[in-house]
């Protein structure tokens, strides 16, 4: 499970109909077991993987984040007590540990191969030191911390109030919609700011919001801008709102 979500987390960019089609063919290739697909990774399973492609993520990257994923199962038996290695309670937040798993993941590479990071494999684990929103990692980790119909609670060492919201297009936009956060651009800086509003409401569990808000976005096409499907929004009295107070803005100048 956690071999699967970490792929999947890490291809969750472009289309969902393309994700979805990109991951079939994946797993396909690694089988019934992603598990012991890594475990007894090689040449011929990098083989498999050689024609692979999900827009400008090869096979190769794949491979090269399987093999250093194989070294952390060979010295911690899984994902979770890696990345806890590197996790400190007193932090005030996920941020610290979700660094320290990508450069160690990314410094694994680095020596079993003596050269350079690929460019591949440093997207597939943009890590917060680099300034990334990390909204694949963020939502990594919200799959495997909560624990509700959405998310698996695979994890038990880490608490759900350290997470931060992965803050994808859709949420970017309701959230500035709902005036969580006034940037012009969604950085990490921004991720931590929604969270910390969603806090307000929800301090032990502030990301339990991100499905739903999410699917406003993805499953009912919400831009921001007005459309019938406002007026049965649970949202509309908050979004309504803002939208009057801005033409009202754009109108008196």
């Amino acid at each position: 499970m956690e071999i699967a979500a970490l792929l999947a987390s890490a291809l969750a960019y472009g289309r969902v109909q393309q994700i979805e089609k990109s991951l079939a063919r994946l797993f396909e290739r690694m089988g019934d077991s992603p598990f012991e697909f890594v475990v007894g990774f090689d040449r011929s399973k990098k083989r498999m993987l050689k024609d692979f492609k999900h827009r400008f993520t090869s096979g190769q990257d794949i491979s090269d984040l399987l093999a250093s994923i194989k070294t952390v199962l060979g010295r911690y038996g899984s994902i979770e007590k890696f990345f806890v290695s590197g996790y400190n309670p007193g932090d005030r937040n996920i941020i610290p540990a979700l660094s320290r798993f990508c450069d160690r993941l990314l410094s694994i590479h680095t020596a079993g191969h003596k050269g350079p990071v690929p460019r591949g494999l440093r997207f597939l684990l943009a890590g917060p030191s680099g300034g990334s929103a990390c909204k694949r990692l963020n939502l990594f980790l919200r799959w495997m911390i909560r624990c509700d119909n959405v998310d698996t609670g695979l994890w038990k060492s880490i608490e759900p109030v350290r997470l931060i919201v992965p803050v994808d297009v859709h949420i970017g936009r309701l959230c500035k919609i709902l005036g969580f956060y006034n940037r012009k651009t969604v950085s990490l800086t921004t991720a931590v700011e929604i969270t910390e509003r969603f806090a307000e409401m929800e301090p032990a569990d502030p990301v339990k919001y991100d499905f739903a808000l999410s699917r406003i976005g993805i499953v009912e096409n919400c831009n921001g801008g007005p459309r019938p499907a406002c007026e049965r929004c649970e949202l509309g009295q908050f979004c309504h709102h803002r939208i009057v107070d801005i033409k009202s803005f754009v109108t008196t100048g």
